[in-house]
């Protein structure tokens, strides 16, 4: 049945469910009313199969055109006075080619607004050059080739790193600001001082002894940069990704990682303080190379109970650690490292409080600082807006630059909400 056909009928079966319909009044008795309905109901499922048949045939109709067209064009091609496949002293009317359309709808950030009808027309056809159906010979594998050959998935093989959790507001406290002016955080540590006995009738005491002592920790807002990424007009038009948005994606985990790194072992100089860094000594151990679990456990209660009944109170350390950890049993044979229900949701626990993979904190070595444990909230971490990508099409034109940003600071505000076990020096 052809097109025309099956769209004729197509018209008169949405007269004929139409009908149906309003053949059903108040007055129509309770049968018949059953009758046209289900009566309605089978036109409108053989009306649901032509629109399929419709669809279809027009799909085949547009494959049948673009296939002609290749086929026109490879005879045109082959005719005498043609050389390297074009003709000479001929004009085509400055026809715009699909690899001109399909770059400028790049370069106006994928809007087809921005293309006239003979654009548009010219993209939606699809690559009408047999060029776009060659098999790859030239271009340099891994910076992009391995993305054009004439079949391919469309999904890329990405190595992955996890970069760690302290960009997570579910762990630290974050501050996000929209500008980069530093910000002033008081502190005051008054833990130490305590009441004295009154003797009755005694004047008190007042010579400043008890004066609170107030404190200042500062965040400010430190920029990291992925360098520039350049990739050629020809590989943004050919990959058959988009290849802006993977790098944006890549470039968007280098910065993570970046940030993850120093907000977890920055020196608190020109760069920010990581949370090992700032943390204060809870625990040394007696080996260079091996933990013991009575260590795990005095590492714990080095930090103060009012500081482990915080909801953000929590281990920190590399998976590599987690290991060595899982391996160590208390006094009575039982292990330290309980495995959490995975139907109810429960994290895995380390003598009861949650632990966070972090690989940016050191293994296990002499002298290094493998496990943190404490109250994270007093972790505080800065972010000035959000992490930015950009595209530069005119600098590099004709080809592409991309590039991403990051503006942020850590600072742990109580040194003693945070402790670290530390190995022994070899």
């Amino acid at each position: 049945m052809s097109a025309t056909e099956l769209q004729e009928k197509r018209g008169r079966l949405v007269a004929q469910a139409r009908e149906a319909l309003d053949a059903i009044t108040g007055n129509t008795d309770e049968a018949r009313s059953a009758e046209l309905e289900a009566r309605h109901d089978a036109i409108m499922a053989d009306y649901d199969k032509v629109e399929k048949l419709i669809e279809r045939e027009q799909k085949m109709a547009e494959v049948e055109a673009r296939f002609n067209a290749r086929q026109e064009e490879e005879r045109a091609r082959k005719r005498p006075g043609r050389e390297d496949g074009e003709a000479r002293g001929q004009d085509d009317g400055n026809k715009k080619e699909y690899r001109e359309v399909f770059y400028k709808f790049l370069s106006t950030g994928a809007d087809l607004g921005e293309l006239d009808a003979e654009e548009r027309s010219v993209l939606k056809a699809g690559v009408q050059s047999a060029k776009e159906f060659r098999m790859q010979t030239t271009g340099t594998n891994t910076a992009g080739g391995y993305t054009v050959p004439v079949e391919l998935a469309n999904f890329i093989v990405k190595s992955m790193k996890d970069w760690g959790p302290l960009y997570d507001e579910n762990v630290c406290t974050v501050l996000t600001t929209s500008s980069g002016n530093v910000i002033n955080i008081p502190t005051v540590d008054d833990t130490g001082v305590t009441a004295e006995p009154h003797t009755e009738g005694a004047a008190l005491t007042d010579d400043g002894g008890k004066d609170a002592t107030f404190g200042q920790k500062q965040l400010g807002a430190y920029v990291y940069d992925t360098e520039f990424v350049k990739f050629s007009m020809e590989l943004a038009q050919d990959s058959i990704f988009n290849m802006e948005s993977l790098l944006g994606s890549l470039l968007g985990e280098r910065l993570g990682r970046i940030a993850n790194n120093k907000l977890t072992v920055g020196t608190g100089s020109n760069q920010p303080n990581g949370v090992v860094t700032a943390s204060s000594l809870g625990k040394t151990a007696a080996g260079a190379a091996v933990l013991a679990s009575d260590e795990v456990i005095d590492l714990l209660h080095s930090v103060n109970a009012a500081y482990r009944r915080s909801p953000k109170a929590r281990w920190m350390f590399s998976d590599l650690t987690l290991a060595a950890i899982r391996k160590l049993k208390d006094g009575d044979g039982n292990y330290l490292w309980q495995l959490g229900n995975i139907q109810t949701g429960a994290p895995g626990t380390l003598l009861g409080y949650r632990y966070e993979i972090n690989d940016d904190v050191p293994q296990i070595s002499a002298g290094a600082k493998p496990i943190i444990f404490g109250d994270f909230s007093k972790y505080f971490v800065r972010k000035v807006g959000s992490p930015v990508i950009g595209v530069l099409r005119e600098r590099f034109w004709p080809d592409l630059g991309i590039a991403g940003l990051i503006r942020f600071d850590g600072e742990l505000g109580d040194t003693a909400a945070v402790k670290h076990l530390v190995m022994a020096s070899a």
